[in-house]
């Protein structure tokens, strides 16, 4: 459960592999994999509560599902997400929000963007919080950008990402969030910074990658992005495990004496 697996490996040039996870079940499945870190994200505004963004999430959400997860994730490095809004009302409030996740069991916040944030970013890092970036496609930005669309495809926007890229790291982040860039932009900003990048949708030359649990194993089905990889049809399990328990509730074969007391 340390910072130091975000440094040590890629100087092995190892690759990290994250997930997000937002409850106790699948944190105890997670607990005894070989990914290196964790992230509570956001995304479970989505994943969870079925709204349409991430703009939806809050305070009280973010902590409890912290909470949830590190009751059952002992090893693993755990990152909570900074929800909409949370670390734009000041300074105080700002340490305040990042101080419950970390008494929720997060070892360190992320929080989305650059422009607005380097203070508090530093004041959090000097404060004992390490504080992950994340650039790109910032979900939490979703109006501003009109949609889910890929981020730096012109020069201008390519060079704001990388100096945005360079302006965290002074500030103190310890790792960062790429999502939904060009790969050779994703390279560059890469090869500029001496912290860990971590691509969704950023291409294969970044210190690692992050996706959504239950993009991977297919549960969500109904938004499927390009950078997504199924690697179970997790859908049709579940849907074939239910089918087949509603047939044997029908036919009276379950429960069984094995299943009843006598």
């Amino acid at each position: 459960m340390s910072i130091d697996v975000f440094h040590k490996k890629p100087k092995n040039n190892e690759k990290l592999a994250l997930v997000t996870c937002y409850d106790a079940s699948f944190a105890a499945l997670i607990e005894d994999s070989d990914i290196d870190a964790v992230l509570v994200g956001d995304s479970l505004a989505m994943v969870i509560y079925g709204k349409p963004d991430t703009t939806y999430a809050t305070m009280n959400m973010m902590t409890a599902h912290t909470q949830a997860v590190r009751s059952r994730l002992k090893s693993k490095f755990l990152i909570s997400d900074m929800p909409f809004l949370s670390y734009r009302k000041g300074l105080r409030q700002s340490v305040e929000n990042a101080a419950q996740l970390i008494q929720a069991g997060a070892n360190a916040i992320k929080l989305e963007g650059a422009d607005g944030n380097l203070e508090i970013i530093s004041h959090l890092v000097e404060s004992g919080i390490p504080v992950m970036g994340h650039l790109g496609l910032t979900p939490q930005f979703i109006h501003t950008f009109g949609g889910w669309k890929v981020q730096g495809k012109q020069e201008e926007a390519k060079q704001k990402i990388l100096n945005d890229a360079l302006a965290l790291e002074k500030a103190g982040c310890f790792s960062l969030v790429l999502e939904c860039v060009p790969s050779q932009l994703a390279t560059t900003i890469q090869k500029e910074l001496k912290i860990p990048c971590i691509g969704i949708g950023a291409g294969s030359e970044v210190a690692g990658q992050i996706l959504v649990l239950q993009d991977l194993l297919g549960i969500q089905t109904d938004i499927k992005p390009k950078f997504v990889k199924r690697y179970v049809e997790g859908a049709s399990i579940v849907q074939e495990s239910l089918a087949s328990y509603c047939q044997e509730v029908r036919k009276k074969s379950f429960p069984s004496s094995k299943e009843s007391y006598q």
